[in-house]
């Protein structure tokens, strides 16, 4: 199997949250990971895209209510749209419903072209809204999503080499899991707030993902600004 190189990067408080915490040091720390990912002259990992769950690119990108014409068709397969991109933004959405309102995102100075991940649940109607917009797409899978497929077409359709997962922590699991993550990276801000609600970095869904033990080789470990912690991790499950 060919697949880019894959890093988790998470901002996280110290009870492992990922999830906004009102601190004074929450929006500090959380520039520090930002640099480390994606702004230029301080970025770290060199990532082609960074890939993120349904609910994370609803709660943090403007949406917009879909009228979709369920009566169009379209072209079987993938769609590639036209131009290339220095960054892409995918974005989990196996049934299709995300209302984009533009083709590209902003996130961390540096502007990404939008790639959906669809199963064969997504209908005619969304994917044409897709392609009206110039949004790209790959379908993997026909109900539930094949993560090893997943990152084959972002490689052989998109060129991508490194790719960050970015949450939520069902997303981040199930690629653990599965074998396909070769570092964790945590940004560790000096916070806790003890709410249950906030959900953690990794969190086990079935049933497409389960509990299980899996251990990490320290890679590095790093004081950064503000009392944060820089940690990276290596599952030894690869």
């Amino acid at each position: 199997m060919t697949k880019p190189f894959v890093v988790i990067h998470t901002h996280t408080s110290l009870d492992g949250k990922i999830k906004t915490v009102k601190s004074p040091r929450f929006k500090t720390t959380s520039q520090q990971y930002q640099d480390i990912a994606l702004t230029p002259d301080a970025q770290f990992y060199d990532i082609d895209g960074y890939l993120n769950g349904r609910t994370t690119s609803e709660d943090n990108n403007e949406m917009q209510a879909l009228d979709l014409d369920e009566s169009v068709e379209v072209p079987e397969g993938d769609f590639v749209a036209q131009g290339n991109a220095d960054m892409y933004y995918v974005s989990i959405d196996r049934r299709g419903v995300l209302g984009w309102t533009t083709n590209t995102i902003h996130y961390g100075n540096r502007p990404a072209h939008i790639i959906e991940v669809l199963s064969e649940k997504a209908t005619n109607g969304y994917k044409a809204f897709l392609r009206e917009i110039e949004i790209s797409y790959i379908v993997a899978g026909s109900e539930e999503l094949d993560n090893v497929l997943i990152l084959n077409k972002l490689q052989s359709l998109f060129g991508m080499n490194r790719i960050m997962i970015g949450g939520g922590g069902v997303l981040n699991w199930s690629f653990l899991q599965a074998g396909l993550v070769d570092e964790v990276s945590i940004v560790m801000g000096p916070f806790a707030d003890g709410d249950p609600e906030n959900p953690s970095l990794f969190s086990a869904s079935e049933p497409f993902s389960t509990p299980e033990a899996i251990t990490f080789d320290l890679i590095d470990a790093k004081p950064i600004e503000d009392s944060a912690v820089w940690l990276r991790y290596r599952p030894l499950t690869n």
